[in-house]
């Protein structure tokens, strides 16, 4: 059979990967293609306090166990099957639970640090960088963790000024550079999404 391709996604906190991620997801057809999170491989903290598992710098590269994903990516590529963790981010601990994520022609990867590792980087065929303004991006990340990952609103203001921003600055952003398609305005650029649709379809073929 011939090699899958590997799609990733990434861009700053809450810039809109997920939205280009679905859309992709859509077009293509789940039947076509296997979706990774990078948020998935956070290492788990439960071997330490509540009150130190929250100064911990989860936008650092060293905050993701990427030995795991390249793992795994290995075994998409062989057209293996893999079992990747589930991630509970109120407690910042793995549940202990697996998502069994099958292979197929498609591996679609998205986080915000995937292109920061080389290992990673060269492993994919398609490299999307979602843009967004910061102030926005602020706005989003401020309502998302709020109402799904069981923050307050001083906790995210924190955190976002102390780590997030910094380390947007220098590991994602820079990140960018090895970006083969840069999609401004997130999920709402269709045209964009269209065209790397597109390129993906001919790329399976």
């Amino acid at each position: 059979m011939k090699k899958p391709i590997i799609i990733g996604v990434a861009g700053g906190t809450a810039s809109g990967k997920t939205t280009v991620s679905k859309k992709i997801l859509e077009h293509i057809g789940a039947k076509h293609l296997a979706y990774v999170e990078h948020d998935a491989y956070y290492r788990d903290l439960s071997h330490q306090p509540m009150a130190q598992r929250q100064t911990f710098n989860f936008d650092h590269p060293d905050a993701l166990e990427n030995e795991l994903l390249v793992t795994h990516l290995q075994s998409l590529l062989d057209y293996q099957s893999v079992e990747i963790p589930i991630y509970d981010f109120a407690n910042y601990t793995r549940t202990g639970e697996l998502q069994w994520v099958e292979a197929k022609k498609v591996i679609l990867v998205e986080g915000i640090l995937i292109f920061v590792d080389k290992q990673l980087r060269e492993m994919m065929d398609i490299k999307i960088y979602v843009d967004a303004p910061a102030d926005l991006r602020f706005i989003r990340r401020l309502s998302r963790d709020i109402a799904e990952r069981g923050r307050v609103v001083d906790r995210v203001i924190e955190q976002y000024l102390a780590t997030v921003r910094p380390m947007h600055l220098e590991f994602v952003e820079p990140s960018k550079r090895y970006a083969d398609v840069i999609i401004p305005r997130g999920g709402h650029n269709l045209t964009a999404i269209q065209m790397i649709v597109a390129q993906i379809q001919r790329s399976m073929l």
